[in-house]
């Protein structure tokens, strides 16, 4: 998508349109990475998405993906711990460290579960309720941040092609242990899971 910006000469004649300078990525592409232009966009589009909602999200003393740990609560009410794992898709020693952290800052808190004695039910609290208005209106601030000047109809293109990559990967993902060849690396080898 191109931009274009007419200027006018010294009389006030209008010049021919010239071409606006392309926004530039913030990471230099690799010429290995030539070979995956999509994989390399996913990339950086991913880390300078994480590094703003990261900064929106700190002031209100939240670690990344603390807030959708709080957006299910607040949906769904309270939830068993292995729950929150699964609808975040998470693992279980970095949900117990966000739920620690929200509940150290009264968000939420534990029960145990009186159908399972080795499940624990996180329930959000009263004071969350404040937090829910402030992660509405970051996600909000998020989302203009992420599509900008897109209108409505690019928005929409935009979710659907992302979706069809989410369902490629997924089925990827899903492949058994004997689709993948020997040699290649496995996605939790190079995976980052740290989320608050």
């Amino acid at each position: 998508m191109s931009r274009t910006t007419n200027r006018t000469d010294q009389r006030g004649t209008p010049s021919r349109p010239q071409q606006a300078a392309p926004a530039t990525s913030s990471v230099p592409v690799p010429a290995v990475a030539q070979a995956g232009p999509v994989s390399h966009a996913i990339f950086r589009v991913a880390r300078l998405h994480r590094m703003i909602a990261g900064q929106l999200l700190r002031p209100l003393g939240l670690h990344l993906g603390q807030e959708l740990v709080m957006m299910h609560l607040w949906e769904l009410g309270p939830q068993r711990q292995t729950d929150l794992v699964r609808l975040v898709d998470s693992d279980a020693a970095t949900m117990t460290r966000s739920i620690k952290r929200l509940e150290n800052a009264g968000f939420v808190r534990r029960r145990p579960c009186p159908d399972d004695k080795r499940a624990v039910i996180i329930e959000p609290t009263a004071a969350s309720q404040a937090l829910r208005r402030e992660v509405e209106r970051i996600w909000a601030e998020l989302e203009g941040a992420s599509t900008g000047d897109l209108t409505p109809a690019q928005q929409a293109e935009t979710l659907h092609a992302l979706q069809r990559l989410e369902d490629n990967l997924a089925r990827t993902a899903a492949r058994s242990p004997e689709d993948t060849p020997e040699d290649a690396p496995t996605p939790a080898a190079d995976a980052d899971t740290t989320t608050g």
